[in-house]
């Protein structure tokens, strides 16, 4: 079952958002750079469920995953696990350990957006997407839905807009990322964290998600 709902993005395009109850139809494909986030009960790995997953790959359609309790999501999987396009998220690390756990399938390659502002705006401790996306593209969201029950059966035309609002800017907020990272000399340095970002969400499930075992003390 689809149901469908239209934004306008600051640039005058409009996108279409689709929700998608269980998986991903089979007829719909993709570029090769998808931005993803996914809604979850809770920030818990123990915890809490994955309840949506939202992609754009920057045409005119977005699509939002509704994900059942205890359900398989083949067509999903088959994207996020697809090694020929580049996944882009917003602190990947929490999202990838929740496709790691509740889909059962290793997310790469990935770009997040949080990691390379960290790498990029070392002059502000402020990297949420929303404050990046202030900052780097004078675009304002609205973060009002992030604490809703995104388990709900019937989802709000509010949770989509606001589901859907946190991955229609990310290709444009990698393109300026990208400029600062290369303008000083971090670009490799970016890379080889992104690369990580997967055993790092590995590492979370398997129980170090507190411990830095890089560090001298025990």
């Amino acid at each position: 079952m689809t149901r469908r709902l239209s934004m306008t993005l600051p640039d005058g395009r409009n996108v279409h958002v689709h929700l998608h109850k269980g998986d991903l139809p089979d007829n719909i494909g993709f570029s090769s750079a998808v931005a993803i986030d996914s809604e979850t009960m809770g920030l818990s790995l123990v915890r809490d469920r994955l309840c949506l997953v939202q992609l754009y790959d920057g045409g005119e359609a977005a699509h939002c995953v509704q994900i059942a309790k205890d359900g398989d999501a083949p067509n999903l999987k088959r994207l996020l696990s697809d090694t020929a396009i580049l996944k882009l998220l917003h602190f990947a690390r929490f999202d990838l350990a929740m496709f790691m756990r509740d889909l059962g399938v290793w997310c790469a390659p990935v770009y997040c957006t949080k990691t390379a502002s960290k790498l990029a705006r070392t002059y502000t401790d402020r990297h949420g997407l929303k404050d990046c996306l202030k900052e780097l593209l004078g675009r304002d969201i609205s973060k009002e839905q992030q604490s809703s029950d995104w388990g709900a059966e019937n989802l709000t035309d509010a949770q989509l807009t606001y589901a859907a609002a946190d991955v229609l800017h990310l290709h444009a907020l990698k393109a300026k990322l990208d400029e600062i990272l290369i303008r000083e000399g971090r670009a490799e340095l970016a890379q080889a964290c992104f690369d990580f970002l997967p055993s790092r969400a590995a590492l979370d499930l398997a129980g170090w998600d507190e411990v830095d075992i890089f560090a001298h003390s025990s």
